[in-house]
């Protein structure tokens, strides 16, 4: 058996080996997605999309103004149309909301396209994170941690249907890149596009 210790991950052939599939990071706000999803297209070579970014630029707001405007639902809405664009051009890695998942047609069209990698993190390593900036709509709440906690107990038998589960833990982001290198290496082994 590999430790992660001692895997060596080939990015190129890696990337061969998913190179018709977009690698999609799905889970909850402050498990990593954008942050790893931008190392991990750094070492495959590919393009990043981050969705809440693409969502605010194809709306011309930001997504805590689209919530106060025009509510969760129509937002929904506008990530699953981004999404779907998203998904249509040539395989990069995506970094979702931590919502898109949640939506069954978005969560097909996902599996469909992609390679969808839940980041799970535990409800302590989310908060340290989160809380550092105030600009999630969800936790604009009277007890934050609370809205987070029961997100992660609600969302987590939906993430747990992604194709690979990588654990973003504290620590050097390398870590967790590696891990999902290890992980896609494993996948790509048993799943020929």
């Amino acid at each position: 058996m590999t430790t992660k210790s001692s895997y060596t991950a080939d990015p190129a052939r890696i990337g061969q080996a998913i190179s018709k599939r977009t690698v999609a990071l799905v889970g909850l706000m402050g498990a990593g997605k954008s942050t790893v999803g931008r190392r991990l297209a750094e070492v495959l070579g590919r393009q990043f999309y981050d969705s809440d970014n693409e969502i605010e630029k194809a709306a011309g707001l930001s997504i805590s103004d689209i919530f106060a405007l025009h509510g969760e639902e129509e937002f929904r809405r506008g990530e699953h149309r981004v999404l779907e664009r998203l998904l249509g051009e040539a395989p990069h890695v995506l970094a979702t909301g931590g919502g898109a998942y949640l939506n069954p047609d978005t969560r097909d069209l996902l599996r469909e396209r992609a390679v969808t990698i839940w980041l799970n993190a535990d409800l302590e390593t989310l908060w340290r994170r989160v809380s550092r900036r105030s600009h999630r709509p969800l936790l604009k709440a009277d007890n934050p941690k609370g809205v987070l906690s029961r997100l992660l107990d609600e969302r987590t038998p939906i993430y747990e249907k992604a194709d690979l589960v990588v654990t973003s833990e504290e620590g050097p982001h390398r870590a967790t890149v590696n891990a999902i290198l290890k992980a896609l290496d494993e996948w790509s082994q048993t799943h020929n596009d």
